[in-house]
């Protein structure tokens, strides 16, 4: 099993989060998705703005150190951190992510 999990930051701080991921060997792959906008309610009112989304590859046991590293280095008090198990996966990839990551 792997999991993706979502993070949306600035479009600065994303490719910082992503490139920081990767060198503590947190995760085996980062997307960031630039553009993406952003509604979402905080201090009692609608905000919206100019995100980028990481989507991220890690495995189950890497999640809480991942979390942790995210919550350090966020610029948000309550950073959007979304896990999701994967059902089904390619097992080459599988393979590789583990590797990746030190659960190979």
């Amino acid at each position: 099993m792997a999991l993706i999990v979502f993070v949306t930051a600035l479009k600065k701080e994303a490719h910082f989060l992503a490139e920081l991921l990767l060198k503590e060997r947190l995760c085996a792959c980062v997307n960031v998705v630039e553009g993406i906008t952003s509604y979402y309610w905080w201090d009692n009112r609608i905000n919206k703005d100019k995100e980028a989304l990481l989507i991220i590859k890690t495995t189950p046991g890497n999640y809480k150190r991942l979390e942790k590293a995210i919550k350090r280095n966020h610029s948000y008090e309550v950073p959007e951190i979304v896990a999701i198990k994967t059902d089904c996966i390619n097992g080459d990839y599988l393979k590789w992510l583990r590797k990746e990551t030190g659960y190979g």
